[in-house]
């Protein structure tokens, strides 16, 4: 069984391959397909956007699909960036960019009021119509500023709390059992079973 990843991010692509080792199947991504058409995720909610990306790639691709939508939700910001949370800064912004941003707009704010929740939300669309959506979502404070050289997007300002680390100073190992996808994969691994072997 072949497995559509509807993605071009290479971070996603590597923490989804790391979560999945041992499935029997094959993974590819838009990154195998540079010519791949693009979907415009314009949706006002993670749902619409994961549910947009896997029903076009599932038909398109012919195979199995896997869309991922995730975002921050920073409390003092009312959920902002949320579904925004990769153009933030503007439409063809960086990871840098987008976080300069934010720590921008949270300058002065105390440690106690950055608190803010990584939400991914997952949809698994068969080329026959079968439809799967996973949600999850992981707690924690934004920094006063960029720590750590892993990860990617907002890990480096991103505090899990009990740990005292940002998501980007965590081992990948670390971060797929603490992290919103990692949560999210977890359940969709569940349903996965159904498709291919393990």
């Amino acid at each position: 069984m072949e497995l559509f990843l509807a993605t071009r991010n290479e971070g996603k692509i590597r923490e989804i391959r790391e979560l999945l080792k041992g499935y029997d199947t094959s993974i590819t991504s838009l990154r195998d397909y540079p010519n791949a058409p693009e979907v415009v995720e314009n949706g006002e909610a993670y749902r619409d956007n994961v549910l947009k990306k896997a029903r076009f790639f599932a038909r398109w691709a012919g195979s199995l699909t896997l869309a991922d939508d995730s975002g921050l939700e920073v409390d003092y910001l009312q959920g902002r960036p949320g579904v925004f949370s990769a153009r933030y800064a503007g439409d063809g912004a960086d990871d840098r960019e987008n976080n300069r941003k934010l720590l921008r707009n949270l300058k002065g704010i105390p440690r106690k009021k950055r608190g803010a929740v990584f939400r991914c939300v997952m949809a698994l669309v068969s080329p026959w119509g079968d439809e799967e959506v996973v949600e999850g979502e992981c707690r924690g404070q934004i920094a006063l500023e960029e720590r750590g050289k892993r990860g990617f997007g907002y890990d480096p300002i991103f505090v899990i709390p009990r740990y005292g680390k940002t998501v980007a100073e965590l081992s990948i190992a670390e971060k797929n059992r603490l992290s919103h996808r990692g949560k999210a994969l977890r359940k969709l691994k569940k349903i996965l079973k159904r498709y291919v072997g393990a």
